[in-house]
């Protein structure tokens, strides 16, 4: 395994207003650099909170307008959720995993998603949207999404940059959530070190490291939530280039021991 040295920086990009339907995500990461005096160079990482891509790519739904099916007003009742909400996590979800109904008040959904994601409630959230009953959902393809932004940076500077779409998950096991990749491009989600020597010579077997989540998980913490922190702008990380966006990420389902 090559030996690493190399700091990297992760820095917050502050600045970002609330985003709007259609809003440039490119050029108001842009400006939000340059009013920080920083600089978006060649080989470097943007990571982006999914909740900015979602909002400018419309994917907000107003519960008011959805009219629950029979199913999902039986599953509301079963899980302690509102019908229309059910009704589009549903509409987000190709299988349902597991239903959560130990604690009325905190039911939920473990689904897959239409982007092949297991996640609780298909990643539909009301939080930092404005009003009650307004929700988002994820973006339809986050890897399209990622490959977009890209070329818009490509466009806009003349340069290449990795783009990783992060959304915030918890985990079998393990109290405590984390941001994971749900969308890259132009990084290798997966480092594969299989056939390489390890510090004492051995030849390494097993060892793919999931690079993208670990870099979405170091800018996590830097995403303040609360205090609207939705962009990462990495610097002196060495990634490897390719890859077939975060889809490589999600397991076979052949190879999962758990579905």
């Amino acid at each position: 395994m090559p030996k690493s040295g190399q700091p990297i920086s992760i820095i917050p990009l502050t600045g970002i207003p609330e985003i709007k339907p259609n809003d440039d995500i490119v050029k108001i990461t842009l400006e939000a650099a340059i009013d920080s005096g920083l600089s978006i160079d060649m080989g470097d990482v943007l990571v982006f909170a999914q909740k900015i891509i979602s909002k400018a790519e419309n994917r907000i739904v107003d519960l008011n307008r959805v009219s629950p099916s029979p199913y999902a007003h039986t599953l509301s009742k079963e899980v302690s959720k509102d019908p229309r909400l059910i009704e589009v996590i549903l509409s987000e979800t190709t299988k349902i995993i597991k239903m959560d109904q130990r604690k009325p008040e905190k039911g939920r959904l473990i689904v897959e998603t239409r982007g092949g994601v297991i996640s609780a409630n298909a990643g539909v959230d009301a939080s930092n949207v404005s009003g009650g009953d307004m929700v988002t959902l994820l973006p339809i393809d986050s890897d399209k999404s990622a490959e977009r932004l890209a070329e818009g940076f490509k466009e806009k500077l003349g340069i290449d940059v990795a783009i990783i779409i992060t959304d915030t998950v918890g985990r079998p096991w393990r109290d405590g959530l984390v941001d994971i990749a749900i969308g890259c491009s132009g990084i290798r989600a997966l480092k594969d070190y299989r056939g390489e020597a390890d510090s004492k010579g051995f030849e390494l077997n097993a060892t793919v490291m999931a690079v993208a989540d670990e870099i979405a998980s170091a800018a996590g913490l830097l995403m303040e939530k609360a205090n609207s922190v939705p962009v990462i702008l990495i610097k002196g990380y060495k990634y490897e280039t390719g890859g077939r966006g975060a889809k490589e990420l999600i397991r076979n389902p052949e190879d999962d021991l758990f579905r």
